[in-house]
Parts: C-alpha cells; structure tokens; sequence
C-alpha cells in the first residue's frame, strides 16, 4: 500500500524543515562564543538528534507501509527508537535553555527552577494520563494503547513543557524570543510523542502529523537561537515570580483526579507514581525555600550586627565613634565602678591638612588611631569623636588615668613619617573622672570636654583635670556673651580716657580710648574678660564701629572747645581685615568733623607676627585717609628692625616690660640721672626711622625721670592718671591750659638729649615734615605703599589696664 502523494510531500518537507533546522542551530553555534556558545552547541547537538528522530519516524512510516502493517514488531522497535530520540533531543534543548547566561546563577536556585519543572511536568504528564485512560479516553478509537515507547516520550514530552515553562513564565522582560524558543522546544517533544505513537499504533497519518510538528518546533527554537541578540541573558527572577507555581499544577491534579474518580476510573501503578512526584517535589521545593528563608534570616541577622557596628565604629581610624563612646559610657556607668573619660585633642593638626593635604592628614589620623589602641589598657576604649578629637574611656581609678594621660602624651607627640618628611604634632588631655553613683553619662563627656578646653587656653601640649569652678567660667562665659549683643543698645558700655602727657612738663596733649563695659547685674566687666570673648563671638567689629564713632565724637568736642588734643583708638585684627574698614574710619571722620591727624588707630606689635605684607597694605590704605598709625607694645619681641623699616606706622609706644627696667644705666663720663638703655635704643631706632616715640607704664618718678633722661617726649601711664570719664580728663585739659598751671611734681631738668649721626638720609625728611601742632606727634613720612594691614592682639596696656 502506497501513501497518497500529500502525505508523501508532509514526509518530505517535514526532512527539509528539520534539516534547515539542524543547520541553522549548527551554523550559530559555530558563529558564537564566550557563555552563549556551550548553550548553542547543546541545541544543535539536541537538534541533530531531532533530524535523526524525523528521518527514522519517516522511514518506519515508509517500511510499514510497504510491506504492511501486519509487521507490528518491526513497528514496536522504530517506536522505541523514536522515544528514545524524542526524550535525548528533548533533554538537550532543556539543557541548552537551562546552560542560557542567567538561568542557573546558583545552585540552590537551579534545584528550585527543576523542582518547579519537575512539578509542572507531573501535573500536566496526570492530567494527559486522566484524559487518555479509561474511562475518558478524550481521543476515542484514536486513543493509542499502552507502549513503553509512548511512555518514554509522553514522559519527555511533559518534562520539556514544565521545564521550558518555567524557564520563560520566570524570566525578566522582553521574554518574546525566550517563548518562541520554549515553544519551539516543547513543540519538538511533543512532536516526537505523536510520532511515536502513530509509529508503535501503525498510524500513518499521526506518525506524519507528529514528523511535520517535530519539524516545525526545531524551525521555531532554530530561528529563536539564530538570531545574532537572541535569546540573551535570561534574568531568572525566583522571587517575585514563585507563587503561582505551586497552586496551578496542584489544582489541575486534584480537579483531574476528582474527574477520574467521578467517572469511575482506578488509579493504577502510573497515576499513583505520578501523584507521588508531584507530592515528593512540592515537598522538597517546601524544604529548599524553608532552608532559603532561614539563610536569608541568618545573612539578615548577621548584616544587621555589621551595620551595627559599623555605626558605632569610625571608618578612617577603626576606632569607636562618638555613639560608640556613648554606649560604652552607658554600659560603664550601669554596671557601676565609677569609669575615667580623657578628652584628646591634636594641636596644630589644621596645619597639616592646610600645607600636606587631607590625604597626609588622614594618615596621620589612622597612625593616632593605632598608637592610642597599642598603649591602653584591656578593656579600656578609645573613640573618635571628629576631626582631630579622641577620646579614651577608662574603668578604675583616676590616679590610673593620670599614668595613661602622661604615657599618652608622650606616644602621641613623637614623630609621624608621611611622604614628602615627618609631620610634628602635640596634644592637650583633658581628664573628668565619674563616681559609681553617678550615672551622667552626658555630663562626665561634657566635663572632659571643658576640661580639654582649658588645656588648649593654658599652653596646649598638657594634662588638665576637669574642676568644678570651669562649669562657673563656662556659665559667665555663656551669660556674657548673651548679655553682650544688647549692651550697646542698653546703653551699657562707656568710653574711659587715658592721658597722654607731654614730656618733662606732664600737661595732657591726648588720650587713649579704652572701652568699658558695666552690667546692671553682673557689675563692671574686666575688658581683657569681654574683649577677647567679643573676638570669638564675632561681635568685636560691631563694638570697635561703636568705639571709633564715641571717640571721635568726643574729640570734636574737645577740639571745638579749643584744646590742643588727639585721640588713640585700638584696633582689632577682624577689624583691620574687613574690607569695609577704611571706608568706617573715613565716615566716622567726617561726620564729626574730626581732623584726621588727630586720630591715632593703634596696632599692637603681636599683629605684625602673622602676616607683615596683609599688614602693610591694610595700613597704607588707613594712613591715605590723613590718620596716624601706632605701633603699640613694641619691644614685646615680634617686631625686627627690617620689619620696623617697612612698616608705614608714625608713632612707637614702647612696652612698658622695657620702661620698667630694676636696674638703670647712669650716664658714662658725665653727671645726670640714670635712664633706661632699652628706651633710649628705641628712642634712637624712632628718631632715625622719622618716628615718634610714646613711653607705655611709667608708674612712678623714677621711671619718668629714666624716660626723660632717654629723650622720649611723651608718656602714658599711672603717674599721668588712669582711665577716666571724658569729663575727667576735660577738667585736667583745662586745669593744663589754664594761666599759671605747674606740673604737680615737675622732675628735674634732663640733660641735653644724645647726639644723632648727622649722615642719616632720613634727617632731611624729618626736617620737612614739621608737626602739625607741638602736642601732636608728627607723622611719619610714607616709606612704603600697601593697602591693607594685619590683625592685632588684644591684651593689657602697660599700666596693666586692658585696652578697648
């Protein structure tokens, strides 16, 4: 018996397609590499092994029909030849889909994606075998009879679907080209599947049908793999996708068995064993994601101790950090004991981040770090708190604290070698012990810090043990500076005048401004209290703005009242650094119509050790507007003589450590009172450089006497009054101008003053700036042009009271 020509033509396009097929996936996989390539060698292995299962499916069909179908033996082994065909090509593709970069990132989750299959498969291998046995038999006459062939490839062909299944329903979008492939795959199997039945039945026409599916599903998965961006990474996500898979073949199963049973079917050997997987997979699929849930829990639980401690812990130093501290000081004070917080502070460490960088800064932070863990104590810890603070926290007694302070301030002091040289450092302790019954935790962190700042105000590179009279300054403090921001507005501050007498007659020719400072409640506050706390707190130019406008306030007065008279004013290094502070000095002078030669700003010595050029420009540009600059507690020890040389100031005020010299020099070779050799070097350096020269402190006759002697023309002082009321020194004006005033203790006459060198240059310029008035200095002549000036140090007068 002869096929009809059609199913002849299916037989042979069927050998085509499956061929093209082969060739497409042998070609691709030859064309790929790197991870894609063993997954494309494994579908065309897989899709060899199809072609072949095509071929023998054809030729049985073509034999049976040749020589009849009474040669079922024959049928039998070409049907077993055909499964055996189907289920390795079927478990290649599924190998080559599971070999995909993605599918299988871990071992845990490639058994969870097979259990996952391996259930799908039993369900759909149930419901096939419910639908296909008696009493259903969905198919009728048509329904193949049992064959260990159609097992073997009903089996593969079930395996396939579940697997591919999974495979695609759990990859990440697109998943258009990974359903094709699937699709083709399982259209592969369960082409082989019909094959072989039609094969083992002796159907011809379902032995063609099942080639020309088989044929078709290798064209389609072909296709899906040639491409040259398919099938790609397949992204398996097993968790938001891992619901569905468990529930869907289980109620398929159980609606089909209940069908089975309703119809009067039994249950034999392959349905019990079918119902047994699917029990045995969602059961270790169970115990996998059980085992899952408790490892993500201990990864949890252990990432959670990390974080943990990393919050308590300094990244850069390995140290605890300041909440670290805080739990330990806790924990100290719960158990009681009483515990010891030092306090740790490098000095100077600005420095190294401003000249060697942030990098050599925090080098040099992680050696600190290392050295405080090597010299502690056990038990002891040893935090960063920021910057370049630490702390150290202690459990026993203070008298153990003080050793570790003492070794530590050694340990922390030695050298630190970076590239590029060592780099010095010192470092101020500050040490607050806790009681047992005290549990403070936040009050012994704040002792130790007070007790740290006092360490950095009385030297740096100490040991300071907190006291309880600091909680009282820090109070004072903290209350001044409150009080301060409304005193000008209170009308709390004041102007005291301190005279300037000419010499050897002692009449008042000017006056330094000092400012003062009385509280309703907290009295008269010392100025070398408020001013520096003003420095700090930013509100030194607002006093300073305010001192300049009462002074020269108070000097119009006095000037329109017609006394020959000039005013001082200090100034203070925020002050001389503020752009706008030449354009104050201008306004204050013409809005009280002062003369600017009477107006004297004063820059103390200490200002020309931070920066000499700043400072040059800053006062040039002052000294433009008519003033006069002075040089204030000059012999202090900054100033050089080629500094002195450069810097465009009139008048030297000589410290007051230098007039109040124990033992003065009597003149050599003539009579006359003694003097004071370092005021008469000055009082020549002045002369030569065209300055004029004011005596700081003179207390008592002999000083005068010693200052005279040196030739000095004026002096300032307790012998000539202290710091009065603008009322006061108007009254002393006027008792100095008034017909037959005498000096109250006029000293004897001095002797004439030192020859000068006559070969100086400078004395035709002095000789061409004549005074302005014989009580006013003259000004100097300007050697240099700069436009700014440099900051000022704020401490006492040389009669010890404090300047504004």
């Amino acid at each position: 018996m002869r096929l009809p020509p059609g199913m002849v033509a299916v037989a042979v396009l069927s050998g085509l397609l499956a061929v093209a097929a082969a060739a497409l996936l042998a070609d691709s996989a030859r064309r790929r590499g790197g991870p894609h390539r063993q997954a494309h060698l494994l579908f065309a292995v897989a899709a060899t092994i199809a072609l072949a299962t095509v071929v023998a499916g054809v030729v049985a069909v073509l034999g049976a029909t040749e020589h009849g179908a009474h040669r079922r033996g024959q049928g039998m082994g070409w049907a077993s030849l055909i499964a055996v065909g189907t289920a390795l090509s079927g478990l290649g593709y599924c190998a080559g889909l599971l070999r995909l970069p993605g599918a299988m990132v871990a071992r845990a989750a490639a058994a969870r994606l097979l259990l996952d299959g391996l259930t799908v498969a039993a369900a759909i291998w149930f419901v096939g075998w419910v639908l296909l046995s008696e009493p259903t038999r969905l198919l009728g006459p048509a329904t193949p009879s049992a064959c260990p062939a159609i097992l073997l490839a009903s089996v593969t062909a079930a395996i396939t679907a579940g697997l591919t299944g999974m495979v695609v329903a759990r990859a990440d979008g697109p998943r258009t080209r990974l359903a094709v492939l699937g699709v083709g795959t399982t259209a592969t199997a369960t082409g082989g599947l019909v094959l072989a039945a039609g094969v083992c039945q002796g159907g011809s026409a379902m032995a063609l049908t099942g080639a020309a599916l088989l044929a078709v599903g290798m064209l389609a998965g072909a296709l899906a793999v040639h491409r040259v961006d398919a099938p790609g990474q397949v992204d398996i996500d097993l968790i938001s996708r891992d619901g569905e898979y468990a529930f869907i073949p289980m109620v398929a199963m159980a609606g089909s068995a209940m069908y089975h049973l309703v119809q009067g079917g039994r249950f034999d050997a392959l349905g019990i064993i079918a119902g047994s997987l699917e029990g045995f997979a969602l059961v270790t699929r169970q115990y996998l994601t059980l085992n899952d849930v408790r490892s993500y829990a201990h990864r949890l639980a252990d990432r959670e101790a990390h974080f943990r401690e990393l919050a308590h812990t300094d990244p850069l130093t390995t140290l605890a950090n300041r909440r670290g501290l805080l739990r330990e000081m806790q924990r100290c004070a719960t158990e009681g004991g009483g515990c010891v917080l030092l306090g740790l502070d490098l000095d100077g460490f600005k420095n190294v981040n401003d000249m060697r960088g942030h990098d050599v800064g925090d080098m040099v932070l992680a050696e600190v770090g290392r050295r405080l863990r090597s010299n502690l104590r056990p038990g002891d810890l040893a935090a960063r708190l920021g910057g370049d603070e630490f702390a150290v926290l202690m459990r026993g007694r203070p008298t153990d604290a003080d050793v570790v302070a003492e070794r530590l301030l050694g340990v922390l002091g030695r050298p630190y070698d970076q590239e590029g040289g060592a780099v010095f450092l010192s470092v101020s302790i500050g040490v607050a012990g806790q009681g047992g019954d005290d549990p403070d935790v936040v009050g012994l962190l704040r002792h130790a810090d007070l007790a740290l700042r006092y360490a950095k105000q009385r030297g740096k590179n100490r040991i300071e043990r907190y006291d309880g009279s600091y909680d009282q300054l820090l109070t004072r403090r903290t209350r001044l500076e409150h009080e301060m921001r409304g005193a000008i507005e209170r009308d709390e501050l004041r102007l005291a005048f301190q005279p300037v007498a000419s010499l050897p007659s002692v009449r008042p020719v000017g006056a330094e401004a000092l400012l003062r400072w009385h509280h309703p409640e907290l009295g008269n506050v010392r100025p070398d209290e408020f001013i520096p706390l003003a420095e700090e707190c930013g509100m030194i130019a607002k006093l300073g703005a305010w001192v300049l406008h009462q002074a020269c306030w108070q000097l119009s007065r006095w000037l329109a009242d017609g006394h020959d008279v000039w005013v001082s004013v200090n100034v203070s290094p925020r002050e001389l650094h503020a752009p706008e502070y030449v354009v104050q000095v201008a306004e204050a002078l013409r809005a009280h119509h002062v003369p600017p030669q009477r107006l004297v700003l004063e820059v103390t010595e200490h200002a020309v050790a931070t920066d000499l050029d700043e400072l040059i420009r800053r006062l040039t540009a002052l000294r433009r507007t008519g003033v006069r600059i002075a040089l204030d507690d000059f012999g202090a020890g900054y100033s050089s003589l080629g500094q002195l040389r450069r810097l465009p100031i009139d008048i030297l005020k000589i410290d007051h450590s230098l007039v109040a010299e124990h033992e003065p020099v009597r003149p050599v070779g003539r009579d006359g009172p003694a003097f004071a050799p370092m005021v008469d070097i000055v009082m020549r350096l002045g002369h030569q450089f065209g300055l004029e020269v004011i005596a700081e402190g003179v207390t008592n006759p002999a000083e005068l006497a010693a200052v005279v002697a040196a030739g000095c023309r004026f002096g300032q002082g307790a012998l000539f009054g202290w710091g009065v009321p603008a009322e006061h020194l108007e009254a002393m004006l006027e008792a100095a101008t008034s017909p037959g005033a005498r000096p109250a203790s006029a000293p004897p006459a001095p002797p004439p003053p030192p020859l000068r060198p006559t070969s100086s240059p400078l004395l035709p310029r002095l000789r061409s700036h004549p005074p302005a008035s014989p009580s006013v200095p003259a000004p100097r002549p300007a050697y240099e042009e700069s436009t700014q000036a440099g900051p000022v140090d704020e401490t006492p007068n040389g009669d010890g009271i404090p300047r504004s």
